[in-house]
């Protein structure tokens, strides 16, 4: 990441960051890398979909440039793709749409002549989408917390920061043009191209206000939302431009004015409109300032938030600048301050990768409180769950260690979902509709572990437990109709098929205890097809979630009795006569009738021979998992892997099948079923082999390079598990235990805010040789003991929620003897908890 002195703020950032030189007075934000995962996701590219633009923690408003070519899900590309404009809104690592969610309402800055006499664009005034391909200076993107830059080789900067609803975005023309300066406000071109309807009304004094409906990246519907831009400098003159007919989109009527008031507006339309159209303001500065804010309800609403957030001072003078940059890089230090090393003593790869990732991991979900246009309600808002499937697994489990309030507003705004629809928002939500089922309910893992860890305090909290239960029961019981939809205002396009968009196929799951293949559900709803066999594992856990949630809520014995059950329903998708590479029994498609269909274990798997295999939500899935192996899914039971191992034939031969799993390349590193396997082998009783496969996978699949995520980022999902991964844990879901394993630093210490404490954990005997993929022989990268305050833990495999943030001191002491680490295996407390053998009792 090159850095250069473009501006004030950022010339103090630099010098703050320099006059620090310990862990107490570092600044942590200086130490994240804002261009890892922003590689091109082209010809079969890792990705990343990473967004390095300007944000705070869970903002509304993530602004930053876009790009002219796909795939571009976050607009942004570390390549030398031209820049259409510079847009508010934008998602973190996802995938879906190539061409991107949200890009709205971007502005382009160019320096040309735009004639009112002809009404026609020439092609010195670069208006349209297709013209606007101004190309970046090389090595001229800058990107800390709070602020981003860039230049074109035209030699015009773009600079931004943001609030959590609105921001600034300053753009330096050259001093040496004789021509005018031109920003265009674009109404219509969204990443996605797939406006649908809006309007724009300027100002001759370059007040704009516009709203459009566009469609969602992934899902069946569109959203509309609402900006409001100022500027700092008087315009010139200022109007509108638009596509003289939706046959020629790209010739333009340009209507500019310095006195009048102009406006478009374009109704409502089911289909994607080819018409370009948006405002051209003209300016005789060389430096202008826009200020924006954005709304989901109006665009009264989007300037109320401008003012409201980044407020024009009573002496009528500008904006400042400065003071938001300052806020908002505030605001990530406070996040980042949750996790302290020392930088001076730690690898610094490890440094960077880790506050990399703790800064992706608070991105998202985006916080639209006071902006939901669908209910009005006293409880937090929130939107940008893209998505559940992706972020259970590890983000929610790392908020809930580090940020405890932010994430209990968050569990709120999920219960509030199931409050006001029925059920806990889907698994993908975003921007403000609900997407595509991809597994299981998976909001339901998150509410029940914040109900295991955080019931005692969920009153203060402001998180009523009495509404998280029954969310999780209605869910787990009723089945929602497909065509079951929100009564959306504005109008809303639906595309619906046979994917369900809300829910579980509880009927079907309630009568067979697993879901059967092509079973129509007589009630005439209808049920989500393909991905049998692994919506039964992820439902399973979703059981297991309510479960949880009903003990530590002194529920009856009846649901606890009836929810045990069904956690261990994914057995019934289990087949024993199923072989590949000499082992026996793979998670398999089930019939009505009880007998199994036959799946290849590989199929969907890296090495999938057939590359015509889908293991997508489609109807074309006939593989019976999602995203997902039946070699990866089979190893997928959190609440109960003591039940794989014995399904799987014992300890030594689970062992053998986790390394096959590895040495075949079944393994995909940027999926999420994945990510428990890595640690598996602790119940097996073999940590010691979890901390040389975890070492293998980090220095393997990740890195600080813009290639250095293995896939999407998935709204942080990658970023959290690789935090966990460095930190020496892994979150067991819908559970306070952890697994413990070998962190990768020698010290850090976790904070809590609402418990007001700090957990130091030290690693006695840390040994820097064991940071790459295979630590040499003899290497001090084994768990020896674990202490907590001064006594002894006698487990050397799990470690508990309330140790983690109970304050005090962990020392986790490693050697380097293999034989003795693989003899001691878990400790004298035994392997870690599953249902299977009496575990999580609570």
């Amino acid at each position: 990441m090159k850095l250069r002195n473009q501006s004030s703020a950022f010339l103090l950032l630099l010098a703050y960051y320099a006059s620090s030189s310990s862990a107490a007075s570092t600044n942590l934000t200086s130490l994240v890398n804002l261009f890892i995962g922003t590689a091109s996701g082209a010809n079969g590219g890792s990705g990343g979909n990473a967004f390095p633009g300007s944000a705070v923690p869970h903002a509304m408003a993530k602004v930053g440039i876009d790009v002219s070519t796909s795939p571009r899900q976050a607009g942004y590309v570390h390549d030398n793709s031209s820049i259409t404009g510079v847009s508010l809104t934008h998602d973190e690592g996802t995938g879906g749409n190539t061409d991107g969610g949200y890009g709205n309402f971007p502005l382009f800055p160019f320096i040309g002549t735009c004639s009112n006499s002809s009404g026609v664009d020439t092609p010195e005034c670069e208006v349209g989408i297709a013209a606007r391909a101004a190309l970046r200076a090389a090595g001229t993107d800058i990107a800390v917390p709070g602020y981003f830059s860039t230049t074109f080789v035209s030699g015009i900067q773009i600079e931004t920061t943001a609030t959590r609803r609105a921001g600034l975005i300053r753009f330096t023309f050259p001093t040496s043009s004789n021509e005018t300066n031109y920003l265009v406000v674009d109404l219509t071109n969204d990443l996605g191209r797939s406006f649908s309807g809006g309007s724009i009304a300027i100002s001759p004094a370059g007040h704009v206000e516009l709203g459009g409906t566009f469609l969602q990246s992934y899902g069946p519907s569109n959203y509309t939302v609402f900006a409001c831009y100022d500027f700092d400098s008087a315009p010139l003159e200022s109007g509108t431009y638009q596509s003289t007919n939706t046959s020629s989109p790209a010739i333009f009527n340009i209507s500019l004015s310095n006195t009048a008031d102009m406006s478009l507006e374009y109704p409502f339309t089911s289909t994607v409109s080819p018409v370009q159209a948006g405002g051209l303001v003209a300016f005789n500065a060389t430096q202008v300032v826009a200020r924006f804010g954005v709304s989901f309800i109006s665009s009264a609403q989007a300037c109320s938030n401008a003012e409201e957030e980044v407020p024009t001072p009573s002496d009528g003078s500008t904006w400042d600048w400065d003071a938001i940059v300052a806020a908002s890089n505030s605001d990530w230090e406070n996040v980042l301050s949750r996790v302290v090393i020392d930088p001076e003593i730690e690898n610094s790869t490890i440094v960077e990768l880790l506050y990399s990732s703790l800064y992706r991991s608070s991105l998202v979900p985006a916080n639209l409180t006071d902006e939901n246009p669908y209910w009005e309600s006293p409880y937090p808002f929130f939107d940008a769950m893209f998505c559940s499937w992706d972020v259970f697994r590890t983000v929610h489990p790392l908020l809930s260690l580090t940020s405890p309030q932010e994430w209990s507003q968050i569990v709120n705004a999920y219960v509030d979902g199931w409050r006001h629809t029925g059920f806990i928002p889907n698994v993908v939500r975003t921007p403000n509709r609900t997407g595509y089922v991809q597994g299981g309910s998976d909001g339901m893992p998150i509410l029940g572990e914040f109900a295991v860890k955080y019931a005692a305090y969920a009153e203060e909290l402001g998180v009523p437990t009495d509404d998280l239960y029954q969310a999780l029961v209605d869910t787990a019981e009723n089945t929602v109709s497909v065509l079951f939809i929100f009564i959306f205002y504005p109008p809303v396009l639906m595309i619906f098929g046979s994917l369900r968009i809300v829910g579980r196929q509880n009927d079907a799951w309630i009568l067979f205890d697993y879901i059967p293949t092509d079973w129509v559900d007589p009630s005439g709803k209808t049920g989500l097809p393909t991905r049998w066999a692994s919506r039964a594992y992820e439902y399973a856990l979703g059981d297991f979630a309510v479960r949880q949630a009903a003990i530590v809520l002194n529920k009856s014995q009846d649901d606890i009795d009836k929810y045990t059950n069904r956690s261990f329903n994914f057995v019934n998708m289990w087949d024993p006569n199923v072989t590949s590479d000499g082992f026996s029994g793979f998670a398999q498609p089930r019939f009505v009738n009880g007998t199994f269909g036959f799946t290849n274990p590989v199929t969907c798997s890296p090495v999938d021979p057939n590359p015509d295999s889908s293991c997508a939500r489609g109807d074309d899935n006939v593989s019976g998992f999602y995203e997902s192996s039946s070699w990866e899914m089979s190893f997928f039971a959190p609440q109960s892997v003591a039940t794989l191992v014995e399904l799987m034939g014992g300890n030594t031969t689970f062992v053998n099948r986790v390394n096959n799993y590895f040495s075949q390349g079944y393994y995909t590193a940027g999926n999420e079923p994945s990510f428990n396997v890595p640690a598996i082998y602790h119940y097996a009783g073999r940590p010691d082999l979890s901390a040389l496969r975890i070492r293998d996978v980090v220095f393997t699949f990740f890195s600080t390079e813009i290639g250095g995520i293995p896939g999407n980022d998935d709204s942080g999902a990658m970023a959290a598990l690789l935090a966990f991964h460095l930190l020496g844990l892994y979150p067991v879901q819908s559970t306070t235990q952890f697994l413990i394993g070998s962190p990768f630093v020698s010290s850090y210490t976790l904070t809590n805010d609402l418990f007001n404490t700090s957990t130091t954990f030290t690693v006695s005997n840390f040994d820097n040789t064991t940071l790459v993929a295979a630590p040499p022989s003899g290497s001090r990268v084994f768990v020896k003991s674990v202490t907590i305050n001064g006594v002894d833990t006698g487990s050397l495999c799990t470690i508990d929620f309330k140790d983690v943030v109970g304050g005090g001191e962990v020392v986790i002491e490693v050697d380097g003897d293999a034989d003795a680490a693989a003899a001691r295996g878990c400790g004298p407390a035994g392997l870690p908890d599953s249902l299977g053998t009496g575990g999580f009792s609570l």
